[in-house]
């Protein structure tokens, strides 16, 4: 490290826990994060801030006004831009040192496995279950760390699905496609501005932990937020036997 970066990540070094050798690991890994929104925003905020080497933010969405009581790395300025530039540009700004890679699109296919494969940690952030169910058999086929979380009303939710581990369940576990669950969006149902700060803060945290090797991640277990109330809850949860995602992994 630079005398700069020694400076700029004191505070991260005088843990025990990281000290020098946990930033390094910082400063050579890649994230990639999937979507520039309420959680996206929060997340990508502290892992550039924290130094993350290299930062893939895709999102194919526009910053809109609608954004701005949540999404915290956009501007009104820069209403009508492509959220992935804008959150660059922000970025950019908070930590110049960081390689943010901006893609305006929605990563699907091969060209998601791509992505997958090159990074360290991936932290999902979208608001569908399609994305988040094909993010999901990407970590699962790589054997790449998931950091999933969601936010909708005063609800939030955030867990780590770890598979590198050949024991550890996968989203697919928890919440089976297919499934008659309900496709609720900001646009219809609200969200707390607060709360993807907070969920979105806590997948950066447990991505810094995977990075740098240090902690206990959330892998089988599921946080919930009740922000209302400010009560968190946490429930245990083991790979599904007969999950057609990471059950053939095994």
């Amino acid at each position: 490290m630079t005398d700069e970066q020694l400076l700029r990540y004191s505070r991260h070094i005088l843990l025990d826990a990281l000290g020098i050798e946990g930033q390094e690991r910082i400063l050579a890994g890649h994230a990639l994060v999937v979507g520039a929104g309420g959680l996206g925003c929060p997340a990508a905020l502290y892992l550039a801030s924290a130094g993350i080497g290299r930062l893939t933010l895709a999102d194919n969405d526009t910053v809109d006004l609608t954004n701005l009581q949540r999404q915290v790395l956009h501007t009104s300025e820069r209403v009508g831009m492509g959220k992935a530039e804008s959150a660059r540009i922000a970025l950019r700004a908070i930590n110049p040192d960081v390689d943010v890679v901006p893609l305006q699109e929605r990563v699907a296919g091969q060209r998601l496995a791509d992505l997958v494969a090159a990074a360290d940690v991936v932290l999902d952030c979208s608001d569908n279950f399609a994305t988040r169910h094909a993010v999901n058999r990407a970590c699962v086929e790589l054997r790449k760390p998931l950091v999933s979380g969601a936010a909708i009303r005063f609800d939030g939710q955030v867990s780590v699905y770890d598979l590198r581990c050949d024991d550890a369940p996968c989203y697919h576990c928890l919440f089976p496609e297919g499934d008659d669950v309900d496709e609720v969006r900001c646009a219809v149902m609200g969200v707390f501005a607060p709360l993807t700060g907070i969920v979105g803060s806590m997948q950066a945290a447990e991505a810094l932990k995977l990075v740098a090797g240090i902690g206990e991640s959330l892998s089988g277990r599921l946080l919930l937020l009740d922000a209302l109330a400010m009560e968190w809850r946490s429930v245990s949860f083991g790979r599904d036997p007969g999950c057609p995602v990471c059950a053939r992994q095994a």
